[in-house]
Parts: C-alpha cells; sequence; structure tokens
C-alpha cells in the first residue's frame, strides 16, 4: 500500500490530542466537542464477544479477554488456566493490511486469586513516507502495541479487586522527521484499578444473577513523538461502570442484559480567547482560556478537573458518557447469540452502532463472531466480520484430555 507524507499527518492527528475549535456558541448547534487523546487504540474492544453486544463488558461473566474491560472478574472465572486470541481488520472498505490483534491469557493460582497477562497490537501497514517533493524516503510499518499484566482476588465470595499494569508503545513515523522535527517512538506506563461484584438472587421461579463492575483504565504518564517536544499528550484514561443480570430459565436457556457507561477522564478541550487578528496569547506564550479549563494539567488534576471542566457546563459533561447496551443468549452453555448497540453523542463523536454475534463452546475450544452495522455515519468495523478464538482448560478437562485411550 503507497502513501504519501499527508496520510502520516492524518495518523498523527488521530494520534494526538487535538486543540479546543474556536466556537462561540454551544457546541450542540455549531459543531463538535471531540476530546481526543495519543494512543486511542487502548479503547477499541479488542475482542468478539463484547463486540457483539455493543461494547457492553464490565459487568459480563468472566473470559479470557476481562484485561481489557474489567480485569477483577479474573478472580471469578471457573477455569483453571486458558488463552484467546483476537483479530479485527480495521479499514476493510479502504486498505486491506491495517488490523488490531488481541492475545490474552489467564491463570487462576486458587479459588480467591488469578493473574493474567495481555498483548494488544495494531498494525497501520505498509505507509510509503515521501518529502515535500514527492521523493521517496522508503517503506514503513508504523504500528502500537501494549503489553499487560494484572492480579485479581477476591476480598469475599461476591466482589473481587484486580490492578494492573501496561507498557505502550507507539511508533507512528519510524524516525521521521516532520516540518523539520524529528520524530521518535512514544513510550508510557499505565496502570488500571477494577471492582467486579457478582452474586446469586433469586427471580420468583428463575435463578438469577447480578453484577456490577468499576473498571479506571489508563492512569498513566503522557507521552510525546518528539524529544523536542514542549508539551506532551494525554493517554486514554478512562472510566468504565456497569451491571448485568443473568437469568438462568431452566438448565439449557439463559439471558443477560448489560448496561455500561464509558468516560474519558482527560480535560476537556476549552475555548480560547481570539480576535480579529487571530489567537490570543499572554506574556508566556500561552492561549488564553475564554471558557472552559487549561488542559495543559498533570495527570492527577486531568482526572479530577474532567468532571467539571467543560467549557458549557454540566451539559456538556453530561454528554461526554457513551452508553453501550448488551443482551447474550446461551444455550446449553454451548451456543450464543448475542445483541447490543452503542450510543455516543453527536458532538464528542457521534459513534452509533448496532451489533450482532454469536458464539460456540465445545470442550476446550470456542469461537465468536461479531458484526457491526453503523446508524450516523461510517465505521472503521463496518461490513467486517470479527474473531476470537478461545482455549480454556480446567483439570478435570485436562485429566480427561490426557486419559489414555482404550
Amino acid at each position: 500500500m503507497k502513501r504519501g507524507l499527508f496520510a502520516v499527518l492524518l495518523v498523527i492527528i488521530y494520534s494526538l490530542q487535538s486543540e479546543a475549535q474556536n466556537v462561540d456558541e454551544w457546541a450542540g448547534q455549531s459543531g463538535s466537542r471531540v476530546i481526543t487523546t495519543a494512543v486511542p487504540f487502548l479503547i477499541i474492544g479488542p475482542d468478539a464477544r463484547s463486540g457483539g453486544m455493543g461494547e457492553a463488558g464490565v459487568a459480563s461473566d468472566p473470559d479470557a479477554n476481562s484485561m481489557h474491560w474489567n480485569p477483577a472478574k479474573y478472580a471469578f472465572i471457573d477455569k483453571q488456566f486458558g488463552f484467546a486470541m483476537s483479530y479485527s481488520p480495521w479499514l476493510r472498505k479502504l486498505v486491506n493490511d491495517i488490523n488490531l490483534a488481541y492475545l490474552t491469557g489467564f491463570y487462576k493460582i486458587d479459588d480467591r486469586q488469578a493473574v493474567a497477562a495481555s498483548l494488544l497490537y495494531f498494525s497501520l501497514g505498509d505507509i510509503t513516507f515521501t518529502d515535500e517533493f514527492g521523493g521517496e524516503l522508503g517503506t514503513y510499518k508504523p504500528n502500537e502495541f501494549s503489553l499487560d499484566a494484572t492480579y485479581s482476588r477476591k476480598f469475599s465470595e461476591v466482589i473481587s479487586g484486580a490492578v494492573a499494569a501496561r507498557f505502550i508503545y507507539s511508533n507512528l513515523t519510524q524516525g521521521q522527521f516532520v516540518q523539520g522535527i524529528e520524530t521518535s517512538a512514544g513510550t508510557s506506563v499505565a496502570a488500571d484499578v477494577a471492582v467486579f461484584y457478582q452474586k446469586e438472587v433469586d427471580l420468583g421461579n428463575i435463578d438469577g444473577e447480578v453484577s456490577w463492575g468499576i473498571n479506571l483504565s489508563n492512569i498513566g504518564n503522557k507521552i510525546a513523538y518528539s524529544k523536542a517536544a514542549i508539551k506532551r499528550d494525554f493517554i486514554p484514561t478512562n472510566l468504565r461502570i456497569g451491571a448485568g443480570l443473568k437469568m438462568n430459565f431452566d438448565d439449557y436457556n439463559s439471558l443477560t442484559t448489560l448496561l455500561d457507561f464509558n468516560k474519558l477522564q482527560v480535560p476537556t478541550p476549552p475555548i480560547y480567547l481570539s480576535d480579529s487578528s487571530g489567537p490570543v496569547f499572554d506574556a508566556e506564550g500561552n492561549q488564553i482560556v475564554a471558557k472552559g479549563m487549561s488542559p495543559d494539567v498533570s495527570v492527577v488534576q486531568g482526572i479530577i478537573q474532567s468532571w467539571y471542566d467543560a467549557p458549557y457546563g454540566f451539559s456538556e459533561e453530561m454528554r461526554e458518557w457513551a452508553i453501550a447496551f448488551g443482551l447474550e443468549y446461551w444455550y446449553a452453555k454451548q451456543f450464543s447469540l448475542r445483541a447490543g448497540f452503542f450510543y455516543e453523542d453527536k458532538t464528542k463523536g457521534n459513534r452509533k452502532f448496532f451489533t450482532v454475534g454469536a458464539g460456540l463452546r465445545y470442550s476446550v475450544f470456542g469461537l465468536d463472531l461479531s458484526y457491526l452495522i453503523p446508524m450516523e455515519q461510517q465505521h472503521p468495523l463496518e461490513n467486517t466480520l470479527r474473531f476470537t478464538l478461545y482455549f480454556n482448560f480446567d483439570p478435570a478437562t485436562r485429566a480427561q484430555t490426557d486419559r489414555p485411550r482404550q
């Protein structure tokens, strides 16, 4: 795939935190108020199961991919150990070499403890770099990845917690010079803190299970793509909270309903002061904020002020919440059907889509598929089939597998 320097700049724009637009009216009437960060691939749902349920997963039954949605769920997983592999083609309608891959594995230490690790890899395909005159500088393969590890533990029979560590690497320009500045790979480290609750309940003639979860993810250092960079960009620190209700109608049929709420924990772009000649700066060369709060703050301060710094007050803060709704039906714990819906306000990204999916489980193997149907605008995953392959083991299964044939 051959693309010029313009394509590289688009990738950089996609990955870096953008400055606020100079608008004088509420963005709901005049334009977009999207919050953008560096390394946004960290908040893309990587697996097909949650991908079939509208990107809901913080309170779903635990599986190998719980690292992304809520690592505290691993303490409740009912297998000894296992791993999963997921693959999502990206922008398949335009190109064929951009993809998101996810590999994760877990091990249950005992009934109360579990550990897990994962690798999330985002490949941007082959890009041919050119100079301002169109001369080729070489073909490169920009990529980003994160390496994660977590420890999860039950505090009681119904609640668990987890902490996770993450190393982030983002190499978008392969050391090229952009606007005369030498670029470099961006790196960061981050952590997650999560809680999960799961309890059996009596729903009259139906056995049920309620659950809820909280996951504050990607609490970490800002990132830069040049050693000469004065300002560094926030990574997507994110709060995900949600609840679930599972109804076991009989020994064969069950239905789970999930509802997730999601909000970035980084500063909202302010509105900067401007006049007829353009932006207005203070004596230190910084743009003057006309409405809202300055985003040039620490990571901790950014998390705190993300709750009250929107230039248009409480109404804009509420628009920053995205909502995911999912359904999962299982028959005999072997075959599943899924559906979901994701909603994001039109001023904060305008992602609205339906999802459908299916799953199979047989012995130690499992397979999930999902498909996304956009509503308002094109989506990188539309008309794309995503899949996840599982391998789950426990002592009984392993003993049967290893038993010599008669």
